[in-house]
């Protein structure tokens, strides 16, 4: 299958554009943004990695008329895990929070969360392609993102916020010019997940406290989230509200910790060369 059929886009204007692999029918599907700026052109986050995300770029004309007048296309992932890493390998920069950088070098498919099944590609990439034998290719970040760190892409600039919980590095891109959040699985409108391996709840708090403070100041109008679809501000309060209200509960945690359990067995049975 090539590029062009796996992927499919739809542009947002001003430079936006929101791409899916259109052939993974999973909750896990991620989304991936590419933002085009003045000098520099930024995708934030990768999928599978199944197809080529730069020859589909390339091939939609997604970069403009003259691409070659910028520098290479950036490609951030908002966290290493497997749905929204798993392309970053075909990209000549790469750029992730200093905490993931040690998963993605060595190819951990253990902290990558690698968890993929044969009924979730409803067809398949390639002749003989099988869930089992997917992994996330290792792959050297050139940026090594902190928080704060800003990334100029020249009529515009995304900052770094590093809001640890969903995982140790994760990291929302913040367009305070335009009031733009792309937020990863930091939030979204959907079942937010702590149990993963090096999820921590009471960083997950943190940053959703930091979430709401940001609607609050109306520095937020408009989430472009790792998976479903957009909303605004409102929802986005509701949403890290609702989920600090509820984590410190007894219920919340006892569900916390057998999911944890559970899910730290079944990465380990899936990916038995990348636990230690």
């Amino acid at each position: 299958m090539s590029a062009a059929d796996w992927y499919a886009h739809k542009s947002l204007g001003d430079g936006l554009f929101w791409i899916q692999e259109r052939f993974y029918q999973s909750e896990n599907r991620a989304n991936i943004w590419l933002l085009r700026g003045s000098h520099q052109d930024v995708v934030i986050d990768t999928g599978l990695g199944l197809r080529s995300l730069p020859d589909y770029i390339d091939g939609k004309g997604l970069l403009g008329k003259d691409p070659q007048r910028k520098n290479p296309l950036l490609a951030v992932a908002t966290h290493a895990h497997f749905d929204h890493s798993g392309g970053l390998h075909q990209f000549q920069q790469v750029g992730v929070h200093s905490a993931e950088v040690d998963a993605l070098v060595n190819g951990d498919n253990f902290e990558t969360a690698t968890w993929l099944s044969d009924r979730e590609i409803v067809e398949a990439p390639s002749p003989g392609w099988r869930a089992r034998h997917y992994r996330v290719k290792a792959v050297q970040p050139t940026h090594i993102l902190q928080e704060g760190d800003v990334i100029n892409l020249g009529d515009r600039q995304l900052t770094v916020l590093h809001m640890p919980g969903h995982s140790r590095g994760s990291i929302c891109l913040h367009d305070r010019d335009n009031k733009l959040l792309f937020s990863g699985d930091v939030v979204y409108d959907g079942a937010m997940i702590d149990w993963l391996p090096y999820s921590r709840v009471s960083d997950y708090i943190s940053s959703c406290e930091r979430l709401v403070g940001l609607v609050d100041s109306e520095q937020v109008d408009q989430v472009l989230p790792g998976h479903y679809n957009t909303f605004g501000a409102k929802p986005l309060h509701r949403i890290a509200s609702t989920y600090i209200s509820r984590a410190a509960t007894c219920p919340a945690k006892f569900s916390t910790f057998a999911w944890g359990t559970l899910a730290g067995v079944a990465l380990r049975a899936f990916n038995p060369r990348s636990a230690c």
